[in-house]
């Protein structure tokens, strides 16, 4: 299914703080890879977690000549700078998921948060683009493409179609569920980690951001009347 772009001016305008964030997110995560690569030109190498890179690139400047040093420095402010202003579009999105009664409903969902929630929201309105939860998530990429093997029908890598921002919402979503769901004994925390424990960590992963899309669908096409499992 190719998507069909809202045409609701109010979600276009929701949607847009969603593209600058995520703008601004890759920019930082390429000033970040430069930090990186002009310190490995000297022989430092630092781990590819962000965190690290911003708490101890700066402990390496006196070891820098004076040109890689005004780079790494300038890179390292502007890093600085991304930080503020994706802090400031993470409250704009605070703002928005706690005015949007549909965002609301969708934060119900284990693993589903304020960003995932209005995005959702924002990219699909009520889903009527969509017959039913499965075709929704058929779209983001997260079922499984088939192909045939020795006239077998078999399942391969999950597609990944769709939008890849709102796709990589669900699957981190589904890691943070699953993380939290390690010794929990509800219905859907054991589903989880049982689950991981018989497909794998990454399959589960996926399995678990297909069931919320599926589920974000249905609350989004019934409301109220959609019932949260337990």
């Amino acid at each position: 299914m190719r998507f069909v772009p809202v045409k609701n001016l109010t979600q276009q305008s929701r949607l847009s703080v969603h593209v600058a964030r995520q703008g601004f997110v890759e920019q930082r995560t390429a000033h970040i890879n430069r930090v990186r690569g002009v310190l490995s030109e000297y022989g430092i190498v630092l781990p590819l977690k962000a965190n690290t890179v911003r708490q101890r690139a700066r402990d390496h400047l006196d070891a820098l000549p004076p040109w890689a040093h005004t780079v790494v420095n300038d890179l390292l402010d502007e890093i600085t700078r991304l930080d503020e202003r994706i802090a400031q579009y993470d409250t704009h999105i605070h703002v928005m998921a706690q005015a949007d009664e549909k965002a609301r409903q969708l934060m119900q969902l284990k693993g589903v948060g304020e960003t995932t929630a209005t995005c959702t929201s924002a990219m699909i309105g009520n889903g009527h683009d969509f017959r039913c939860g499965r075709q929704f998530a058929a779209w983001l990429g997260l079922t499984p493409g088939q192909y045939s093997s020795g006239g077998k029908s078999r399942l391969g890598r999950i597609t990944k179609a769709g939008d890849a921002y709102l796709r990589t919402l669900f699957i981190m979503g589904a890691r943070a569920m699953l993380a939290a769901a390690a010794g929990k004994k509800d219905r859907l925390s054991l589903w989880a980690t049982t689950l991981a424990e018989r497909r794998g960590y990454w399959r589960a992963v996926v399995a678990i951001a297909a069931k919320n899309a599926r589920m974000a669908w249905a609350i989004l096409r019934k409301g109220e009347q959609f019932a949260l499992p337990g």
